[in-house]
């Protein structure tokens, strides 16, 4: 399977104003699901053509459905419980997303559609000669953030296979109801691979009982099971995300310690890998991918608006060649410009000017 374009993005976009008051006024039972669903509507249709005029081959809906890019999802599947995220100011101001609790308290099933009438209305947006693209939480966050402990002994008194064998058929459920209404093209975004790269977060899962060596090959296994659902014919990727709160991010560290479980062992089609500063590593772990995958490179910061340029864009790009061929190579923005309704401390137009980097900078190396 081969992506739209050699450039893309992960999915997420700035809330426009108007959206985020009508939000407000939901919360507040001013207005209902309905009158949301509306204003809704008419911001992704406006997000679908910004996407299209600014030379986009794969669309989204910006998430302008959601609060956060998981809980929204993971919370519909049946037998999934989630508390709402925590912000939590740090001592020099800044603000830092604690993680949400994600607890399985029963068998875990494709109880609905979730994505399907969110997809339909954004395919009846999406001119022809664009792919529209739907993105979705790794299934690993329903083990990652709680563990063992995370899980009912109740319902899962072991978890190997029952209770990947359940996740994996309620997401691949969920794939082929989007599919039936027209998806080609779906992808997950994961924290915990990224989170594996980190020293903190390594010590933690091994506080929870868990070997940060082993998780990423368990990983693989699970993604593995998700993807023998897939219907054929249906592109899946993963993007790894380090953190995506108001500009800032919560895992730091070079991709070596799970580059060969990602890479190598996962049965996707790409991988969305975040390089845009220092705290992401070189390029070394490149060199696990094998043939008829592809890389899409995020050199371009979500960030902060400041612009990069496209000299050090080319020369990062043939640095990543060292170790993958570069037609299994692709660019894009590090991550989602509003991974959360809250946005990152980007400006409107700065989304444009970014996107139009990665657009010249992927056709000066690869063509049209």
């Amino acid at each position: 399977m081969q992506l739209p374009a050699r450039y893309d993005h992960v999915g997420s976009f700035l809330r426009p104003q108007y959206l985020l008051e009508a939000r407000d006024k939901k919360a507040k039972g001013e207005i209902g699901a309905e009158a949301l669903r509306e204003v809704e509507d008419k911001a992704i249709a406006e997000i679908v053509k910004f996407q299209q005029d600014v030379g986009l081959k794969s669309i989204t809906d910006g998430e302008f459905r959601r609060t956060y890019f998981h809980i929204d999802f993971l919370e519909q599947l049946g037998g999934v419980k989630t508390d709402i995220p925590v912000t939590v100011k740090k001592a020099d101001g800044t603000e830092e997303l604690a993680p949400p609790v994600i607890r399985v308290v029963d068998k875990v099933r494709h109880a609905k559609d979730i994505q399907r009438a969110d997809f339909e209305y954004l395919k009846g947006q999406v001119a022809a000669g664009c792919t529209p693209k739907v993105t979705i939480p790794s299934p690993t966050m329903l083990h990652f953030r709680g563990g063992r402990a995370g899980i009912s002994k109740t319902a899962y008194p072991e978890l190997d296979p029952a209770f990947y064998d359940d996740v994996a058929k309620a997401y691949g459920d969920e794939l082929k109801s989007l599919y039936d209404a027209g998806c080609r093209y779906v992808q997950m975004d994961d924290t915990n691979l990224a989170y594996l790269c980190d020293e903190k977060m390594r010590e933690a899962a091994r506080q929870r009982g868990d070997d940060p060596n082993e998780l990423p090959h368990r990983y693989a296994g699970f993604i593995n099971k998700v993807v023998a659902h897939k219907p054929e014919g249906m592109l899946l990727a993963m993007h790894l995300c380090r953190g995506n709160f108001k500009s800032t991010h919560a895992a730091a560290g070079n991709y070596e310690p799970v580059a060969e479980a990602l890479l190598a062992e996962m049965n996707l089609d790409a991988f969305f890998l975040e390089y845009d500063d220092d705290r992401s590593g070189d390029f070394r772990p490149l060199r696990f991918l094998p043939k008829g995958k592809t890389v899409v490179l995020g050199l371009v910061t979500t960030k902060f608006g400041e612009m990069e340029s496209k000299d050090d864009l080319k020369r990062r790009i043939d640095e990543a060649a060292k170790y993958a061929p570069l037609e299994q190579l692709a660019l894009s923005p590090q991550c989602g410009f509003s991974s959360t309704v809250h946005g990152n401390n980007i400006a409107v137009e700065a989304q444009r000017q970014k996107l139009r980097l990665v657009i010249e900078t992927a056709q000066e190396v690869w063509g049209h």
